[in-house]
């Protein structure tokens, strides 16, 4: 189904968008426009989609609020006391 007036916003993963699907919508026209703060590739290079007037681009913004900044911060140090107190951290990276 295509609506002319749809906006995508991706607040998730690149890889869940392909976009070259996308940018054939957005240049015909099948849908409205799109935000995007994420990209499959990264980072983003000779990607048509910059060439476009229906689109917002940003390099993983979404998160940089005070809020958020304060959150990872004390989720590192809770991480980092985990681990020195021999328990497995929460937010482990492979």
């Amino acid at each position: 189904m295509i609506n002319e007036n749809a906006f995508l916003i991706n607040t998730s993963r690149g890889g869940i968008i392909d976009e070259k699907v996308l940018y054939d919508a957005l240049k015909n026209n099948k849908i409205k426009g799109t935000a995007l703060d994420s990209y499959k590739e990264e980072p983003l290079e000779n990607s048509p989609l910059v060439e476009l007037e229906n689109i917002i681009m940003t390099s993983h913004n979404g998160a940089y609020t005070k809020e958020a900044i304060n959150n990872m911060g004390i989720q590192a140090a809770q991480n980092l006391i985990d681990v020195l107190e021999g328990r497995e951290p929460e937010n482990r990276i492979n």
